[in-house]
Parts: structure tokens; C-alpha cells; sequence
């Protein structure tokens, strides 16, 4: 008997710059694990980044090819996952045109990102169609693979709620083409950076999977703490400490107790409970950084795996908008 399909896994990130602890926990972590139990597609979704860096696009290319070595390096096994870019399989950009036709605009006005980024991001001019319309493009670039699942964190639902709605319409429109996606959710949905906030390239508070061990150490060592603890004899509180989530992440039952516990009498100061975690944190950095050094010095490797997963993908995107072509009778 031949065995069942697996079901599939599509996810993408957008190469607006150097990947950090919190891609790394947010998403690799957890596309490691799905690749080993579905058919995963994961992508480098460089036309997304165009949304917000449309007036400089000078190092997309660059930030694509460190986001792949990053991947790459971080475990994620072209043998098991299908790694493709974008902008090479056009099926997205059409798929994009034909569902930006029956896409209500209230539907694109009400996305909770459009008006928070706007806010966020101030220095960009992002009233552009391609900044309101971006989850449109999201949803043909889920849609065009039919994926069972889509790895997403809590903040992101709202966006995989709407390429199911665009979904429905479409078949209800023409001809059940699509299936509804569902989510699967991370593991640790929100990392904080090195100033307590989300981690984010946009606030400049990340901890790179690219900095050195010097860098890693240096950034920990000014990470903020419990802002009660202004001298080294004040007790502390680890439930608000920004530090403390990264041992819950990064440490050992025995010193997770013990920074909790000493950390509320005092016993341990900042510096040492930082370096406890910096310990642990290098320690499993050390073989990303080693295979970013080989990959990085092997370049048409890498575009050897690229290109071998675009070519998988544009098979699959491409018999999904010929059956779209076929429902809309164009």
C-alpha cells in the first residue's frame, strides 16, 4: 500500500534584515520541527519587503541571501523542506493581480498591522496601494501551495483570517479551488529585545544569529532588568525581567531556580545573572555560527539549493493558477 501524503507547511519571511533570537525561536525553531513530519515550503518573500523598503531597495538581494544562509545554518534541511525565493515563481504576482479584483477594500482597511506600522514607521511614506495591499499578496503566496498549516505567532492571525476569507470568496465566486489553512502556532510567540520591547529589527533592540560571541555578550550585558533593582543590594522580581525570559528559555531547571530565588533576596546581581544566560545562549549559537561560516564561504551552494527548491515550488504554483485560470474562464 502507498503510504498517505503528508500534509503541507507553508510559512515565508521577509528579508528587510539581519535575523535575530527572535526568528530564530519564533520560527526556525519550530520549522525544524515541522519538516520533520510534513511537506514544508518555506520561502524568502522579497517582494513583501518592498512594501515597506520600496525606496530603498539597494540590499534586498544582500538581506535574501543572508536570510538563506541563516535558514540554512539554523537547520533547516533542503532535503526535507522545499527553500524557495519569491520574486522567482511570477504565479505569486499573478495570483496577486486576480484576487486583488474581488477583495473588498474595508476588508484590507480593518488589518490591524496597516494602521500600527503607519505609526511605527514614521520615517516611510506607507500610504501606497502596496502597503495596503500587501495581504493580498500574502494570501496568493499561501494559497498558490494549498498548505494544510501555517506557522504563525498570536499577532498573526488576524492576517491568516483574511487569506481564508479571501478563500471562501473566491470558491463561493467561481469554484472550490482553495482550502482554508489553519494555524499552527509558535512556540514562543513574542521574544523580547535588549530594551524589553518585542525584539525587532525596527527597534533596534535585537541580538543578531550573525553577531559574534563578543557581540552576543556585550548586548546581554546591557540588557535592561527589573527597573526596581537600581542598586546591587535591591531585591529583584524575575516575573518582570526581561532576562529572566530568556533563562526560562535558554537554561536549566537547577539555575532557572536559583537566579528566581536569589534574584528576589538579592543573593545574585544583574551582571551574573546575565552571564549565566550568556553562557548558555553562545553555547547554542556556536554551531549556527560554525555552518554560517561554511555556507557563507560557499556560495553556489547555496543558490544550488534555491534554485532547486524554486523550480519544486514553481511546479506547484503553477498547476494551482492553472486551475484559478480555468474557474475564473481566463
Amino acid at each position: 500500500m502507498a503510504s498517505p501524503a503528508r500534509k503541507r507547511v507553508l510559512s515565508g519571511m521577509q528579508p528587510s534584515g539581519l535575523l535575530h533570537l527572535g526568528n530564530l525561536l519564533g520560527a526556525l525553531e519550530n520549522w525544524k520541527a515541522l519538516q520533520e513530519q510534513y511537506d514544508c515550503f518555506f520561502f524568502a518573500a522579497d517582494w513583501h519587503a518592498l512594501s515597506t523598503n520600496y525606496a530603498d531597495t539597494s540590499r534586498v538581494r544582500e538581506f535574501t541571501r543572508d536570510l538563506l544562509i541563516d535558514w540554512l545554518a539554523a537547520g533547516i534541511n533542503p532535503e526535507r523542506a522545499t527553500v524557495f525565493v519569491q520574486s522567482r515563481i511570477p504565479d505569486h504576482a499573478i495570483l496577486h493581480l486576480l484576487l486583488s479584483m474581488i477583495v473588498p477594500i474595508p476588508w484590507l482597511e480593518r488589518n490591524p498591522t496597516y494602521k500600527e506600522k503607519q505609526e511605527e514607521i514614521k520615517e516611510r511614506d506607507l500610504s501606497t496601494y502596496g502597503f495596503l495591499g500587501y495581504p493580498v499578496l500574502q494570501a496568493a503566496d499561501i494559497l498558490l501551495y494549498k498548505p494544510d498549516f501555517v506557522p504563525v505567532g498570536k499577532d498573526q492571525l488576524p492576517h491568516l483570517e483574511l487569506t481564508r476569507e479571501i478563500a471562501r470568496r473566491f470558491n463561493s465566486l467561481y469554484k472550490p479551488i482553495f482550502p482554508e489553512p489553519q494555524e499552527h502556532l509558535t512556540k514562543f510567540p513574542k521574544v523580547l529585545g535588549t530594551d524589553g520591547r518585542k525584539m525587532s529589527k525596527s527597534y533596534n533592540n535585537t541580538i543578531n544569529l550573525s553577531d559574534s560571541e563578543p557581540v552576543v555578550r556585550q548586548k546581554l550585558k546591557t540588557m535592561v532588568t527589573d527597573p526596581a533593582r537600581v542598586k546591587r543590594t535591591d531585591p529583584g522580581n524575575p516575573d518582570i525581567c526581561p532576562v529572566y525570559d530568556f533563562h526560562k528559555i535558554y537554561s536549566q531547571a537547577p539555575v532557572l531556580d536559583r537566579v528566581n530565588r536569589e534574584c528576589r533576596t538579592a543573593a545574585i546581581g544583574c551582571i551574573d545573572c546575565k552571564k549565566l544566560v550568556a553562557d548558555v545562549m553562545v553555547e547554542k549559537l556556536q554551531p549556527i555560527w560554525e555552518n554560517r561560516t561554511r555556507l557563507t564561504a560557499k556560495p553556489d551552494q547555496v543558490e544550488a539549493i534555491v534554485q532547486a527548491g524554486s523550480t519544486r515550488a514553481a511546479k506547484v504554483a503553477h498547476q494551482t493558477l492553472e486551475e484559478v485560470k480555468e474557474a475564473m474562464k481566463i
